[in-house]
């Protein structure tokens, strides 16, 4: 291995690491739904990851990560276009549901991607990287937003539960009744990176769609935290504390496939999640998974639970090995990442993020930016609102109400003092700050709803057939997550 003073230097003068063929192969690895205290290297004392723990060891460990958006689809938005996915209209799940009885009339959300976005794969695929792309897409169905559309040479694409045939793969792939999912994504992502050896540099995403409700693990591994003793804080779900193993597993199959192709030492390797950890169903149906605490909130909240999320980088030699890192840093700040690692040009288009390397270098380093910010218009899990946070401070603007909410998150991590009218003059200044964004990136508010009915207001209705969502449904599906190969 090269000593790491050299590519540290070529990296603060030209932005790269060096002549092609020194270029970094590139392993993006998005878990759905995990929530920030879900691992052990982030103090969860009874799911068990250790090959994630590992990760961390030979990493960077991030404590202040966010997803862009507390739910799945503007997030995957943002990692793909590296912008603030609100700029062209994507701010809530594809295909969303809302409440036509509340308070306000929220914005319909973008269904698609535009395909005129230059995704992160189209970016390091014109600059000679293999790309690939396994699992959960989520950003539009019609070809020219599917992922060979938007960069990916070779993709497998899967919608569905966690076992067969409860899950669809397009392409259509024989798969055995009784597959589990994340063993699959697995098993061709691992695939992809021998094909590619040797081949010059690669970039492959691997999408999960564990840990996602309805929850769904191998049976032995239930029983393993069934029996286990449970630490006396948190929800500790076995079912779900197996799907988070199972996720651990992945990721120790994939390093394990690097070391024996002798592509670890030039690989980078990035585990995430697209929005925090769920609580239970949004209806308020199925069991409870997890809980997120310290933090306050849960996925589709724009508390901390809602879009704090775990983020690792390893890459020897450039990732300072065991170090933590507490800048806060977002969902787009990847792709101008991903660009500067492999000397790619950047795109035509606007990119909101900036890159991680220095951060990778020297944990304590600051980025050039003075605020991030979040906007999620839509009920949930929570209310309509945005954010901003700057430093240790964090904005909260609710669309129902008057009066904003004020947190320092460096004292108070689970916002649980609101600290606004203390601090007026501050609380003015963030929420005009907060504003001026949302009308650069040209983000839809909601208004007052003209149907608005209390004893109606918590109805949730599908977007697509404009009637009541059918929770029998959803716990119908539920019931076939249970492993069709258990005894």
């Amino acid at each position: 291995m090269r000593s790491f003073i050299l590519p540290l230097l070529v990296l603060l003068a030209v932005g790269t690491f060096g002549a092609a063929d020194d270029r970094p192969n590139i392993v993006l690895i998005l878990i759905d739904d995990m929530g920030w205290s879900d691992l052990a290297c982030y103090g969860n004392r009874f799911n068990e990851t250790p090959n994630l723990n590992r990760l961390a060891e030979e990493g960077v460990r991030f404590t202040d990560a966010y997803a862009s958006c507390p739910v799945c689809s503007p997030t995957r938005a943002a990692i793909q276009s590296g912008q603030y996915q609100v700029r062209f209209g994507l701010s809530d799940f594809i295909a969303g549901h809302w409440r036509p009885f509340e308070k306000l009339d929220t914005p319909r959300t973008t269904t698609f991607m535009p395909a005129e976005i230059v995704t992160i794969g189209e970016a390091l695929a014109a600059a000679g990287y293999k790309t690939g792309y396994f699992g959960k897409w989520h950003l539009g169905g019609k070809p020219e937003h599917l992922p060979p559309g938007q960069g990916y040479a070779e993709v497998i694409e899967t919608r569905g539960g966690h076992f067969a045939p409860g899950f669809a793969a397009l392409p259509k792939q024989d798969i055995p009744k009784g597959t589990y999912l994340a063993d699959f994504l697995t098993d061709k992502t691992c695939e992809f990176i021998r094909k590619h050896r040797g081949d010059g540099p690669f970039f492959v995403q691997l999408s999960h769609f564990a840990v996602h409700i309805p929850l769904g693990a191998r049976q032995a591994k239930v029983e393993k935290y069934r029996d286990k003793p449970k630490p006396p804080e948190g929800v500790n779900n076995p079912v779900y504390a197996a799907m988070v193993e199972h996720v651990d597993d992945s990721v120790g199959r994939i390093m394990q496939t690097l070391e024996e192709l002798g592509l670890d030492e030039n690989t980078f390797v990035v585990f995430t999640s697209d929005n925090g950890g769920l609580y239970r169903r949004y209806d308020g149906g199925g069991e409870i998974c997890t809980t997120n605490a310290p933090l306050r909130g849960e996925k589709g909240s724009l508390f901390e639970g809602g879009i704090r999320v775990p983020l690792i980088i390893r890459h020897a030699g450039h990732a300072k090995a065991g170090a933590t890192c507490g800048e806060p840093v977002i969902s787009m700040d990847f792709y101008p990442t991903f660009l500067a690692a492999a000397g790619a040009d950047a795109p035509d288009q606007t990119l909101d993020g900036e890159s991680l390397l220095p951060l990778l270098a020297d944990p304590a380093a600051p980025l050039s930016r003075d605020a991030i910010y979040f906007h999620y218009p839509h009920y949930h899990h929570s209310r309509p609102a945005s954010v901003i946070r700057m430093g240790d401070w964090k904005l909260i603007e609710f669309f129902d109400a008057d009066a904003p909410e004020l947190y320092n998150l460096a004292e108070d991590l689970g916002e649980t003092t609101d600290l606004a009218a203390k601090h007026p003059d501050r609380t003015r200044t963030m929420l005009a700050k907060l504003a001026a964004w949302r009308e650069q990136v040209g983000a839809k508010l909601p208004v007052p709803n003209p149907k608005y009915d209390p004893a109606k207001a918590d109805q949730w209705w599908n977007y697509n057939t404009k009637t009541p969502l059918d929770t029998k449904q959803l716990d119908r599906w539920a019931r076939t997550q249970e492993d069709p190969l258990a005894e």
